[in-house]
């Protein structure tokens, strides 16, 4: 077999712990993976075949960088996609697409092809700035508005519940999205492949960090009905159609109190709410993410055991260098998979890792994970 045929030579755009954990995967295959990330101490950069330290937004560094592998992905969105789009007019193969990632990068750009495509999502207006958010109707608040770029985990997302607040949002280009009488939470991931295949990982349940606005837990199976299950599904494979899109896409849902199911957001990459994947499913998002940008056939994606999933966030008050309270009392629980991302600095509410807790039921799986959540604490040195 021609090695250089069956797995390319891959280029990741980012170091966090996505990459990471694309990368552990990845080796299990004897896979060359380079990553450019601009932090020389990036979770990716004692794993990568290659580091190179450099800023995945600088269009001479990104394209410099794309030129010596075979296929290009991300870990994050906010990356330069003119040099991605030079990059796939010289013949290099780059997952998701480079369109795709424009929209992607602009929410305002992501609700209107929802809009477009006759896909669900929430009411929603663009708006420049604080003065044409005051400039619209009583029917608008309260309200969430999103910054249209830059916005991530949380970051650049805040509530408005009246006139009286508006001096809280950004003063910028932004989202504003009626506010939702959101039932549950809940998440699919898709994977198109090159040929067209897809397959669905089974849908998960989320709850959110009150004050982070991050998951704090993740439930698999979900407990939601088959036929709300089944209508995500449904949107989901329509998504991926309509984008022509290659790679791995993860869609937040809210399910609203009169039972319409929205979309809320997508993410073009693994996600946060795939995790449990590696010990959950017969395959991890990051195992079908591979498969799926060096044009091999989608894995089965069953669910093989409950599985529970909470992020580790930096506790309150701690900032420096790491230190993980309770880690060895946590890891003899049975069922958990601690999961760090390598990252050598701590502060408030940044994701230093997770740990999935697998079981016989959610049930037995969330009350050990309650424990591991009591036990384990990210505390700086």
């Amino acid at each position: 077999m021609n090695r250089n045929v069956s797995i390319p030579r891959i280029g990741i755009l980012g170091g966090g712990q996505l990459g990471r954990m694309f990368l552990q995967n990845a080796l299990s295959y004897d896979a060359r993976v380079c990553v450019l990330d601009p932090d020389p101490n990036a979770p990716c950069a004692k794993l990568a075949s290659e580091f190179t330290c450099g800023s995945f937004n600088e269009f001479d560094t990104v394209l410099n960088f794309g030129r010596t592998v075979d296929v290009i992905t991300v870990e994050i969105e906010h990356v330069n996609t003119e040099a991605l789009e030079q990059l796939q007019k010289e013949g290099k193969q780059v997952f998701p697409q480079p369109h795709i990632l424009r929209m992607i990068q602009d929410k305002g750009m992501q609700k209107e092809f929802y809009r477009n495509a006759d896909l669900p999502s929430s009411d929603f207006k663009r708006v420049a700035n604080n003065r044409e958010l005051e400039a619209l109707g009583d029917e608008w608040f309260p309200c969430f508005v999103k910054l249209c770029t830059s916005g991530y985990d949380g970051k650049g997302v805040t509530r408005i519940s009246n006139r009286s607040q508006i001096h809280l949002a950004f003063d910028a280009p932004m989202v504003v999205e009626k506010l939702v009488s959101v039932q549950t939470e809940f998440a699919v991931i898709v994977s198109r492949h090159q040929d067209g295949a897809t397959a669905l990982f089974p849908a998960v349940d989320m709850e959110f960090h009150p004050e982070a606005n991050l998951v704090e837990f993740l439930s698999s199976p979900s407990v939601l009905p088959t036929n709300v299950i089944e209508h995500a599904n449904e949107i989901a494979m329509k998504l991926v159609q309509k984008l022509d899109f290659i790679g791995l896409l993860a869609i937040e849902f809210f399910l609203d109190k009169q039972g319409n199911i929205l979309i809320n957001e997508i993410a073009p990459r693994p996600h946060n709410s795939g995790h449990h994947t590696i010990e959950g499913n017969a395959t991890s998002q990051f195992d079908q993410h591979f498969r799926s940008i060096a044009g091999w056939a989608p894995g089965d994606t069953h669910i093989i055991q409950a599985a529970v999933m909470l992020n580790l966030l930096g506790a309150p008050g701690f900032s420096g260098p790491v230190w993980y309270d309770g880690l060895a009392e946590a890891s003899a629980l049975p069922g958990v998979h601690i999961h760090l991302y390598g990252k050598q600095q701590t502060k408030p509410m940044r994701k230093m890792g997770h740990v999935t807790v697998t079981a016989a039921t959610t049930i037995e799986a969330k009350e050990i994970a309650r424990k591991v959540q009591s036990i384990l604490t990210v505390k700086s040195r």
